[in-house]
């Protein structure tokens, strides 16, 4: 988070789909759920340098959005200190169309980069609807394994959006092939194009130490 401390818990972001208890149902929220769930930590060249552990699942939905924050056992500081890594912090500004961006796999250890072409106002797959999604250009063709990765604004560094899905083969509004739907109902279909979640919004819903207050004024993210 923007405002985090040195001494906060250090948190992991992936998709709500990627959670181990599985695909959350529709209006699904999880919230404060226990865990054991390990994270590699890369350094900058791709190398694995340590293994982290979560003990929460502080958050996790597919609803409105498909994102999961995972709360680790070791701190900021500790990370910092024991192996001279930073956390990637959240933006809290809407990217704009055109912005240069790079989704970052750790899964395969690389990177692709593209522009945010434009915004789909619900974005539905199988049972599931996002809002206000990120569509990348056609240069961002992230494939399975991708899910999870942080989509990073070239100029700030910083994390605009966690991406998600594409549409593989052309299907209209089915698993794996998201269909776009504008605020009049038109369904369009994008097939190759590949999409993400902002969080923008996220660190409105996170107070001091890191913690998760669904209540504070400005946080939108939905509720259990």
């Amino acid at each position: 988070m923007p405002n985090a401390e040195d001494d906060d818990p250090a948190l992991v972001m992936t998709n709500g789909h990627c959670l181990e208890t599985g695909f959350p149902g529709p209006g699904e929220v999880l919230v404060d759920r226990a865990s054991t769930r390990s994270f590699g930590l890369l350094n900058s060249a791709g190398t694995r340098v340590a293994t982290l552990r979560a003990n929460r699942i502080v958050y996790g939905t597919m609803t409105d959005t498909d994102m999961a924050l995972y709360r680790l056992t070791t701190t900021y500081g500790q990370i910092k200190s024991s192996y001279g890594i930073n956390a990637l912090v959240f933006d809290t500004a809407r990217p704009a169309v055109g912005t240069d961006i790079t989704v970052v796999s750790g899964y395969w250890k690389r990177t692709y980069a593209c522009d945010v072409d434009g915004y789909a106002y619900r974005l539905k797959e199988g049972a599931w609807t996002w809002k206000d999604s990120v569509r990348y250009t056609s240069a961002c063709q992230t494939i399975g394994g991708t899910s999870g990765s942080p989509v990073l604004d070239n100029v700030t560094g910083k994390v605009v959006a966690v991406n998600n899905t594409g549409n593989e083969d052309g299907g209209r509004c089915t698993d794996n092939n998201p269909c776009e739907v504008d605020a009049n109902g038109t369904v369009t279909v994008r097939e190759g194009i590949n999409y993400g979640q902002q969080t923008w919004h996220v660190p409105a819903c996170f107070g001091a130490d890191s913690k998760l207050d669904l209540t504070r004024s400005g946080c939108i993210l939905p509720r259990p």
